[in-house]
């Protein structure tokens, strides 16, 4: 293994796979011709995405190997599920018996393996604005940057119902100095900002505050004062700045008006039992809040496990796994299939379970560590879809025996992103101009229509 924790393994060469990931990711944000999307149409009235920031391992999830090596395999059994011949995760009991309404993609794949750009290329099917710079500091959040789905969605499909095009909770991706890029509209401007939430909903007083009329403010009062102040401010030229916050703060005014929007939040209206099969945690209440949040019509919600790095498992991969972050997701996609079914959601709404990228195959220890744990690798990793048309119990592409490289077809994070855009109705054709004048195919990978037609 190299400094960069990259060492060549299985049967395909790194430089193929990197190829093929600049291929995917990197050509269709150049000038010039761009693949488009199938010209298929899938509907889905919402997208949940669910998040794991920091890369989770394959290895010990979706694609187990207990085939080989001990310093590849790791200390995870693996157990049957309820797709023949598939197997998860031992530490994953309630997927596994769900299996049957998710499909496992195993050969998602790109080239960058740092953080805050593998977070651009995951959230926007695209590389941050190139040259950033040699260290993380120029790597950051930018306007210059590509939007994310949510913002892309919202300036391609505005709403002037009150419901915001996107939401996500229940923090920004912050450490330190630095904000992950791809989490806001970037060059398009904040008008189209994600509504942001950043508060805890399983803290027994979680409330939006943004969301909370003053004492003796009714709904029709807020609409006079709005009135009042558009008539004070209509001759008043506005720029830059200024342009912005008026936009952010008409996005106030809707919010504020809107019913549907207002009652989404109020999850202290769910039953007990509700929220405790979902799990008594921020991950869980997340997830249960996303799928309110979908039912009141918010149609991109991305609800995000942990803070930048809590899948990046250098150290203690195997304890932090087990002991946390595996039992809270299975028990909350378990709570989440369980309430789209009951409520009639599952040909409504997508959810999509993902990284940046995946762990690196072979077992590493850092100087100055004794707890070994795995490092990053976005060569090959796994995602989890289901609902809106996703045909569950399948598993599509195949690693190596390593789950180092693809063996079969792989796709991209471009790919995934135009599959969820074109799930939202977005036009196949939809173009984006950027800083420069230059259009910008939003959609610039290819559907995944295999998770709709089969394999």
């Amino acid at each position: 293994m190299n400094g960069s924790g990259i060492y060549p393994i299985g049967p395909l060469h790194r430089r193929s796979i990197l190829k093929a990931g600049a291929a995917g990711v990197l050509g269709a944000a150049l000038p010039g011709p761009v693949q488009a999307s199938s010209g298929s149409s899938h509907r889905a009235k919402s997208v949940i995405w669910v998040h794991l920031s920091g890369g989770p391992s394959q290895l010990d999830m979706f694609d187990p190997k207990p085939l080989a090596p001990d310093a590849i395999r790791g200390e995870f059994g693996s157990i049957s599920t309820a797709v023949p011949g598939a197997l998860v995760c031992e530490h994953l009991p309630r997927l596994a018996r769900m299996l049957d309404r998710w499909t496992i993609l195993r050969t998602l794949t790109h080239g960058e393996g740092n953080h805050l750009l593998a977070t651009h290329v995951a959230l926007t099917g695209r590389p941050t604005p190139v040259p950033r710079g040699g260290s993380d500091l120029d790597r950051v959040q930018s306007r210059s940057d590509f939007p994310n789905m949510a913002s892309a969605l919202d300036y391609m499909q505005p709403r002037n119902d009150g419901i915001p095009s996107g939401v996500s909770l229940p923090n920004y991706f912050i450490e330190g100095p630095l904000t992950w890029p791809g989490q806001y509209a970037g060059f398009i401007g904040m008008k189209h900002d994600p509504w942001q939430i950043n508060q805890d909903p399983n803290d027994p007083n979680f409330k939006v505050d943004s969301l909370t009329l003053q004492q003796g403010v009714t709904p029709s009062r807020l609409v006079s004062r709005q009135e009042l102040t558009s008539l004070l401010e209509r001759d008043r030229p506005m720029g830059g700045r200024a342009a912005g916050f008026q936009e952010q703060q008409e996005l106030a005014f809707s919010l504020l008006t809107s019913a549907k929007v207002t009652k989404a939040f109020d999850i202290n209206s769910e039953s007990p039992e509700t929220r405790d099969r979902y799990g008594r945690n921020k991950f869980g209440q997340s997830l249960l809040l996303s799928r309110r949040l979908a039912e009141a019509g918010v149609p991109m919600i991305q609800a995000a496990m942990g803070i930048v790095q809590t899948w990046d498992t250098h150290v203690d991969n195997w304890g932090r796994m087990k002991t946390q972050l595996l039992p809270w997701l299975d028990m909350g996609l378990e709570a989440l299939m369980i309430d789209l079914e009951e409520r009639g959601l599952m040909n409504e709404v997508m959810v999509v379970v993902m990284g940046e990228f995946g762990r690196t195959p072979r077992i590493s220890t850092l100087p100055g560590q004794s707890v070994p744990g795995r490092d990053h690798w976005p060569f090959v990793y796994s995602g989890l879809f289901a609902g809106a048309g996703v045909r569950g119990g399948q598993i599509l592409g195949q690693s190596d025996g390593n789950a180092a490289y693809p063996v079969s077809r792989s796709w991209t994070p471009a790919d995934v992103c135009t599959t969820v855009y074109n799930a939202l109705g977005v036009d196949d054709h939809a173009e984006l101009l950027d800083p420069l004048g230059r259009p910008n195919r939003l959609m610039n990978g290819e559907v995944i229509e295999p998770l709709y037609t089969g394999a």
